[in-house]
């Protein structure tokens, strides 16, 4: 049996989702918009933005992967990635209005590119394997794709954060006796030239990538595809998968577990920088923490390697649920300096377990010629939850800062927002535990009543 990584679209496959992925612009990504000259309103309207784009993109991207070809859809990823970015490194300053209307054409190009590359670069790397007859290597891919993917974020939160900063820049000049002076508009824009170099590569890996035609399937509902046919068919595979994921219990149980995990976890990560300075860290350790956490993804996706040749998807599930509930749990006691960090290696880990174990099984019982959209429809229920999750999030923080007002002490804006913060994080422990529960009373309902096997065959 030939190596994967002898495969070129392997290859390709794991460059395109390192490159996509590094982003020098995360470390800063808030304060660079601030920077910019936008409002924190401003700036949440941008997210929002951004999550509907891929709510609405996510499943008809896939289903055109599945009929366009996947390497069409990749390359137009490229191209919006290297538009989104232009955007940023080229839009000027001054004019609120022209500002808040770049960056709102760049969000939506963002979310476009996410939904467009979400699932058709799986889909065709696992095709690519699935043609040379050693599909059962996929695992193996995986692995090292979420390693150089760790790898890269690592260089890309260290360096984002270090370029942004003009007094650095300042001393690295001087250091080299050049007589130049680092100014903050030079600055402000470096992380996001860096991400445009990022985006290049993107495209030219992209073009770089040949197609492969699906497996041919024996669903009774196929359609021979003709060019003039291609959107009208896209929909109709849409609803073809959608259904084949009702009907199949396990890619069902997949999928609603990875909902719950993922909406809570990701909810939970995202609010790391508040949680750091209420456990006192210094805001400059904040980039070295990330890169240290980001050391997991080089051990991870070979645990989980193992797992999944090893033991059964139940026995995995108990794998995730354990440091996943203990990570909710530290962060709810907030548990000082350094020591507070653990509960976010844990959380940070199970996210790389999730997202391997995902991958895995559902790549095992799709076939090919509907791979990309189901992967679709995993990416939108995620996406879906993940946005729902934040705007209960945010009613609850509402919530909680109106009926403590009368009992803290001195209740300024920012001891109220501490509070209130404060407050809502003991509940995640409690609502992923009781999602958890319901999606199982569910799925044990589900295969008692279908029959069907608990695990892949």
């Amino acid at each position: 049996m030939v190596s994967p990584f002898s495969i070129r679209n392997v290859r390709l496959f794991i460059w395109f989702r390192v490159f996509f992925n590094a982003r020098f612009y995360y470390p800063v990504f808030t304060i660079l918009f601030l920077d910019f000259g936008l409002t924190l309103e401003q700036f949440a309207l941008l997210n929002v933005a951004w999550a509907v784009t891929i709510v609405l993109l996510e499943v008809p991207s896939g289903a055109l992967a599945d009929t366009l070809g996947r390497r069409n859809l990749l390359v137009f990823t490229g191209i919006l990635m290297v538009m989104e970015m232009a955007l940023l490194c080229f839009v000027p300053r001054g004019n609120a209005n022209i500002l808040f209307g770049v960056f709102l054409l760049n969000r939506i190009l963002s979310g476009a590119a996410e939904a467009a590359a979400s699932g058709a670069d799986e889909a065709l790397a696992y095709d690519s394997l699935q043609e040379e007859g050693c599909e059962t290597k996929w695992g193996q891919v995986l692995e090292k794709q979420m390693r150089m993917q760790a790898a890269a974020f690592l260089i890309a939160m260290s360096l984002g954060a270090a370029v942004y900063d003009p007094a650095l820049m300042q001393r690295i000049i001087d250091w080299f006796g050049l007589e130049f002076t680092v100014s903050r508009e030079l600055t402000l824009r470096l992380p996001v030239f860096l991400t445009l170099g990022m985006a290049i590569l993107t495209l030219l890996t992209a073009l770089l990538m040949h197609e492969v035609l699906p497996a041919p399937s024996d669903r009774p509902t196929s359609i021979v595809i003709g060019s003039a046919k291609r959107v009208i068919q896209a929909f109709k595979l849409t609803l073809e998968a959608g259904n084949w994921i009702l009907k199949t219990p396990f890619a069902l149980v997949i999928i609603l577990i990875g909902v719950v995990f993922d909406s809570c976890l990701r909810m939970a990560a995202t609010l790391t920088s508040q949680y750091y300075r209420l456990i006192h860290l210094p805001e400059a350790s904040f980039g070295l923490i990330g890169s240290a956490i980001a050391v997991t993804g080089f051990f991870v996706p070979h645990l989980a390697l193992i797992l999944v040749e090893k033991r059964t998807p139940r026995f995995n599930l108990i794998v995730m649920t354990v440091p996943a509930l203990i990570g909710l749990v530290g962060m709810a006691l907030f548990l000082p300096t350094l020591v507070g960090v653990i509960p976010i290696v844990l959380i940070s880990s199970t996210m790389y377990l999730l997202r391997f174990f995902q991958s895995h099984y559902l790549n095992r019982i799709t076939t090919s010629d509907q791979r990309a959209t189901v992967l679709s429809f995993k990416g939108l229920s995620m996406n879906l939850a993940y946005g729902i999750v934040g705007v209960l999030y945010s009613l609850l923080v509402g919530r909680l800062r109106l009926t403590m007002a009368p009992t803290v002490m001195g209740a300024t804006t920012e001891k109220l927002e501490e509070a209130a913060f404060t407050a809502a994080m003991g509940w995640f422990p409690w609502a992923f535990a009781a999602a958890l529960a319901v999606v199982m009373v569910y799925v044990v309902w589900m295969f008692r009543r279908t029959g069907a096997a608990e695990q892949p065959s």
